[in-house]
């Protein structure tokens, strides 16, 4: 259940997603000698459907669900950072496997975002069978469902194969987690190439979705021996996510939104938010204070443009984050099964 401050209705508008690219600079990408390239029209002769059939998929899903957007996105991070953007967190654990979904920190992982890819590979396989990957359509549905609430328009070069790994225990430390301070952060982002800059543009997801109250109840609950209450935290605002979390432990579903003012629409509420003490986990208000990431914070409150850009070169740059081409993969019949099952 999510639940969060009533704001004001409308905040969730849907708007058309563009047709065709905008003028974003990546549009295609060598990987590795002997590899082909990945390239935003991949699909054009082999499927040329593709883009149509992954934006009324999704688009039907958001109008349904509205929270398949944040979901998606979350998924989408959560498959990159382990093993780079393979789908192999799609994939289900079998009697000899136990895969990246059974970590705990991918336990709550959205079932309309696992949904909206499945149904997007049933239609793609009808129309085009064996030739459209998993983990290009988790890419693509993923920018889609960015725009369709507000967000920035990039492009995704596509020709990604699907992994033939998923194993649980690839996921522990390959995750930012949520007691992580900026210094793990910093190290974190920086050792799979990623800037500071870059770091504080992607948290900036968080202006839609939401956060269960185990990840953010020990700033209301356990902040301290003397301060039960983490301080920062605007004072009514904590008094709302007491009462919100108060049954957390019976109800492990409680929720609230990651952005109270506008938890439907990506803008740069998220960082207009954290100097009022409204960030709603300690990793999101950490990034206020911490003198290598305030000054962006304070930047993209102020500009929502210079955000837009920076959110979407980055989400480029994730985007081809250790992708597998040729031999290096396969394309799933299913996405939640490898096309051989594998005993070891």
């Amino acid at each position: 259940m999510v639940t969060s401050l009533p704001v004001s209705p409308g905040d969730s508008k849907l708007t058309s997603l563009p047709v065709s690219p905008g003028d974003s600079k990546l549009t295609s990408l060598p990987v590795s000698p002997g590899d082909s390239k990945l390239t935003v029209g991949y699909y054009q002769k082999t499927c040329p459907n593709f883009e149509k059939v992954i934006r009324e998929t999704v688009t039907s899903k958001q109008i349904t669900s509205p929270v398949t957007a944040a979901g998606t996105l979350r998924l989408f991070f959560h498959d990159c950072f382990v093993d780079g953007c393979d789908a192999s967190v799609l994939i289900a654990s079998n009697s000899f496997n136990k895969a990246e979904r059974e970590a705990e920190i991918n336990h709550s992982l959205s079932g309309d975002a696992f949904d909206v890819i499945t149904h997007a590979k049933t239609h793609l396989e009808l129309s085009c069978p064996g030739i459209v990957s998993c983990a290009d359509i988790l890419a693509q549905a993923t920018r889609d469902l960015v725009v369709m609430v507000g967000g920035p328009f990039y492009n995704v070069v596509l020709g990604r194969k699907d992994g033939m790994v998923s194993k649980l225990e690839h996921v522990e430390g390959n995750l930012p987690e949520v007691k992580h301070t900026v210094d793990e952060l910093v190290d974190f982002f920086g050792q799979r190439g990623f800037s500071i800059q870059e770091m504080v543009a992607l948290s900036g997801g968080h202006t839609i979705g939401f956060s269960h109250c185990k990840e953010f109840s020990d700033r209301l609950f356990n902040f301290s021996a003397t301060t039960p209450t983490d301080p920062d935290i605007y004072p009514k605002f904590a008094d709302k996510l007491k009462e919100m979390c108060a049954n957390r432990e019976k109800d492990t579903s409680m929720s609230a939104f990651n952005d109270v003012m506008t938890p439907g629409k990506f803008d740069n509420m998220y960082y207009q938010n954290l100097p009022r003490g409204l960030g709603l986990l300690a990793t999101d208000h950490a990034l206020v204070k911490d003198p290598r990431t305030k000054p962006f914070v304070e930047l993209y409150a102020v500009n929502q443009t210079a955000f837009f850009h920076d959110f979407a070169h980055a989400m480029e740059k994730l985007s081809v984050f250790e992708v597998k081409t040729g031999r290096k993969g396969e394309v799933r019949r299913k996405c939640d099964l490898f096309n051989s099952i594998k005993k070891t």
